[in-house]
């Protein structure tokens, strides 16, 4: 096979003594709300052996709970739960029997969706609502008794190992850190002791499960907190899970509190496998690095450097189920590379909501989504080459419909050709470099700088019709709207217009948080450069204080402007935006001093400035420039042209509705409705 020349470490087999993995690429760990929906292991199997078709060497579940406690949804404690979770293991074996899958045993502690959690001591996390109760001895034992039971019920329902999950904040991880461990016990006090949790699940696991079945334990190699684990006690904790009889070291970067982004867009790719490399040549086992590893290349790199023995790619197995296959047969210019944008996947794990994936709805929905071959193909015109139409149309294609993309642009991309310009946004050009090949490779009759008319789609004898002409900027009915000072998000964004010194951003959605990011930046952008981001957000990777960040201030290199961002609703700046992300945004903003105003009315523009009144009072924005991010229009003139044509005329996307910008809504319609047509 080509990638197996040009990928030499990724396609290398791991000897594990009694097994062996057939590549470098795990399908790490995500939580998908099927370990909860109904039929949801049969879906469950579906969606692991396609990944496992796809190439994969060793996936690793969602997590799963070992007792009612753990409070992570679904658990794994009785032999009627093993039958359950056959179902999936079986499904992975028969599509490739030298795929492995592991079971993630996850214990979330105090971050358990349950009024009995438990945690080393009765310390409440600042992203949960509940106090957990502070373990007692007996209480101890329990759940060391419930892990082992776990591993033991796993091994009995097919599954080729465990994974440990020993950070993030979840159960083990607390017992870890002094902060949230502060017991007296043996259990507490010394690091020897606060240790002692971890390594005897593990030796009770090892017990249960005996020496030929994998033991993976994923360790927090740098947790992001302030005052958390030294670079030292990573690596005791790492000497010491390896003799108590762990296999794999998977190494983690984060706890859900910690206030650095570690798995967004705007983090550089394989930010963090240097961290695992240093950890790695202290330890005698395999060790597994994470974090921002989308394609094969990176993944190949990062291996080559002797940064990690195995890979981890969550998010991209989401996006492209075949990613390891076409890289294998040298079709990487055919991966549908993960984005980080979080918004289909982490967004809806965070909110108990089924997870998929922005470019690829299917994920997660194997058995109610195909794109099966069409018993009978048509002529079918799609007016529109952004996310809508470029989603349609490849599903289209796919099928065996003979397809013809319109687009008055130069580019494919639509709204993306924007958003890719934005600092940390970079990787939305991976998406449009998937669907121009994909136009190839599917022989699209592809017609840019192109404005069909109504009466070009009536003479041309198709079958059916697909409007997804997207929307036009919304423009408020405003005393002074037409001033020379006012300027659009597009204008912003492409730089056709001059901005100020001083500026306000009138709404504060995605779109008006993306344009004062692009306003305000100077530099590189993090998202392009490690060091940069180490800077920004106050990292210190070469000396690795207590969490990696102890005592490092976050140095931000900010534009010379002053910017306000405005929204008409009472709610708190930014409410709205991703729930993984948004709070990296409003942080970004916040420490380039951008004032962020809420219950703004807006009263009119002039040559002194905006007018706004906050609570009745009026005052006055002496700014240079108003950029206007209040809402889009969907623009529908097309398909009201077409409606007394008698043909099938259909509305996609922003076109169909412009609330707003949203892709994620916009590809997903555009494939189910390709898929029936």
């Amino acid at each position: 096979m080509i990638g197996s020349d040009r990928y030499p470490h990724l396609f290398s087999p791991l000897d594990l003594g009694f097994t062996t993995l057939k590549n470098r690429v795990i399908m790490g760990s995500m939580h998908t709300g099927l370990e909860e929906s109904e039929n949801g292991f049969e879906r469950m199997a579906a969606y692991f052996a396609e990944r496992a078709r796809g190439g994969v060497g060793m996936i690793i579940t969602g997590g799963i709970s070992p007792n009612e406690e753990g409070g992570f949804g679904a658990r794994l404690a009785t032999a009627a739960e093993a039958a359950q979770h056959r179902i999936v293991t079986r499904a992975v074996h028969a599509a490739d029997p030298d795929v492995k899958i592991c079971l993630q045993i996850l214990h979330a502690g105090p971050l358990a969706s349950t009024p009995n959690s438990v945690a080393p001591s009765a310390v409440k996390s600042r992203i949960s609502p509940v106090t957990p109760t502070g373990l007692d001895a007996a209480g101890i034992e329990k759940q060391l008794a419930d892990f082992a039971n776990c591993a033991s019920r796993a091994r009995d329902a097919g599954y080729d190992g465990v994974e440990i999950i020993g950070s993030a904040g979840y159960l083990l991880s607390t017992f870890l850190v002094e902060k949230t461990n502060r017991r007296t016990d043996r259990w507490g006090g010394s690091y020897e002791n606060r240790m002692r949790f971890p390594l005897e699940v593990v030796r009770r696991i090892r017990a249960a499960v005996g020496e030929k079945f994998i033991v993976i334990f994923r360790i927090a190699a740098m947790d992001m907190l302030e005052g958390g684990m030294s670079r030292s006690e990573v690596v005791e904790l790492g000497q010491a899970v390896e003799q108590a009889g762990a296999n794999i070291i998977s190494t983690h970067f984060t706890w859900h509190e910690a206030a650095v982004p570690t798995i967004s867009t705007r983090v550089p790719r394989a930010a963090f496998t240097g961290v695992t490399g240093r950890l790695r040549r202290e330890l005698n086992i395999p060790t597994i690095t994470s974090n921002r590893i989308n394609m094969p290349d990176v993944a190949e790199a990062v291996l080559a450097r002797g940064d990690a023995d195995l890979v981890s790619m969550a998010r991209p197995m989401l996006a492209d189920p075949e990613l390891v296959l076409k890289a294998l047969e040298g079709r990487e210019d055919e991966i549908n590379t993960c984005i980080a944008c979080n918004q289909a996947c982490l967004d809806h794990t965070f909110t108990g909501r089924e997870v998929s994936c922005l470019v690829n709805p299917r994920a997660c929905h194997e058995t109610l989504l195909n794109y099966t071959a069409s018993d009978a193909p048509r002529r079918i015109a799609v007016v529109g080459a952004g996310p809508a139409g470029l989603g349609y149309a490849t599903v289209a294609a796919q099928r065996g419909h003979a397809v013809s993309l319109f687009d008055s642009a130069d580019e494919v991309g639509g709204q993306f050709n924007l958003a890719k310009r934005v600092p940390g946004k970079e990787e939305f050009e991976e998406t449009l470099r998937y669907y121009r090949r994909m136009i190839d490779v599917l022989e699209i009759d592809l017609q840019l700088n192109t404005r069909v008319t109504a009466d070009q789609l009536k003479a041309g004898n198709y079958d059916h019709i697909v409007i997804a002409t997207g929307i036009e900027p919304r423009v408020p009915d405003l005393e002074g709207i037409d001033h020379p000072m006012v300027i659009s998000y597009i204008d912003a964004i492409k730089g056709t217009r001059d901005v100020g010194k001083k500026v306000a951003i009138m709404g504060a959605g995605g779109i008006g948080f993306d344009v004062a990011e692009l306003i305000l930046h100077k530099g590189t952008s993090a998202a392009m450069d490690r060091e940069v981001f180490a800077r920004e957000w106050g990292i210190d990777f070469e000396h690795h204080p207590r969490g990696g960040v102890t005592g490092v201030v976050p140095v931000v290199e900010k534009a010379d402007r002053e910017v306000f961002l405005l929204q008409r609703k009472s709610t708190p700046v930014g409410r709205g935006l991703g729930k993984t992300t948004g709070w990296t945004h409003r942080l970004s903003l916040a420490r380039r001093d951008v004032k962020m105003l809420n219950a703004v009315e807006y009263l009119r523009i002039d040559d002194e400035g905006l007018h706004i009144a906050i609570d009745g009072r009026p005052q006055l924005l002496p700014v240079e420039t108003v950029i206007v991010c209040t809402g889009q229009l969907p623009l529908r003139t097309l398909y009201d042209q077409l409606q007394d044509s008698g043909l099938q005329v259909s509305l996609v996307g922003g076109a169909y509705e412009a609330a707003e910008l949203d892709a994620k809504a916009a590809i997903s319609q555009a494939s189910y409705l390709a898929a029936a047509v």
